[in-house]
């Protein structure tokens, strides 16, 4: 049993990741993207490599390899221009969807292995892998959960709630915009949103690269 004095702590813990998972960010509009022009496992494909980014990090944390890892700006600096140049990557696919005159097949639950699983589940572990708030946020998460008088079991607590948290706001995320209108909406504003991710990325990617 987790002890009361310790619960508070934890729901606060769990708070955190809450918010900062859900929070629209570069994984969730990848997500949402994928969903509307793809369809419902593809997003999911991509939200489990995202999960398993997040997870990784996490385990760092936990060990303390990603404070001594923060300590070094030139680690930092390389995430940072690795991240940012992805974004990029990505604002470029965006943008040349927008620009196509060719409007992307959604994929059913039929045709779903047509989909380059392994290409999207690598993209999602490559999205959390090069950010390196995600470091910076695991390492405050585990600064809230992991004090001296923690229980035995709060490692434990930490990891597994917030896995099943993150397996829910993403794949939450990927079966919202999987839905019959949000795939509509897509099919009949696809340029738009095309370009406003492309704009996302791109400026997010640009704000991470001139980030000191």
């Amino acid at each position: 049993m987790i002890a009361v004095q310790y619960l508070d702590q934890l729901l606060l813990v769990y708070a955190a990741y809450v918010i900062a998972t859900a929070s629209p960010g570069p994984s969730n509009m990848a997500i949402m993207g994928v969903a509307m022009s793809h369809g419902r496992a593809p997003a999911l494909v991509l939200a489990a490599g995202i999960v398993t980014g997040s997870l990784f990090w996490a385990i760092l944390a936990a060990t303390g390899i990603s404070t001594v890892l923060s300590a070094y700006a030139g680690a930092l600096v390389a995430l940072k221009i690795a991240g940012g140049l992805y974004l990029l990557y990505l604002a470029y696919r965006s943008a040349r969807s927008a620009l196509s005159a060719t409007v992307p097949q959604t994929l059913s639950r039929a045709d779903g292995s047509r989909a380059d699983h392994v290409a999207l589940y690598r993209r999602g572990v490559l999205l959390h892998l090069t950010n390196p708030k995600a470091i910076l946020a695991w390492i405050a998460i585990m600064s809230l959960g992991l004090k001296p008088d923690a229980a035995p079991y709060a490692l434990a607590a930490i990891l597994g709630g917030c896995l099943v948290l993150g397996i829910i706001v993403f794949g939450g995320y990927a079966l919202i915009f999987s839905t019959g209108p949000m795939v509509y909406a897509y099919q009949k504003t696809r340029r738009w949103i095309e370009g406003t991710l492309a704009v996302f990325f791109g400026f997010a990617g640009l704000r991470l690269l001139s980030a000191k």
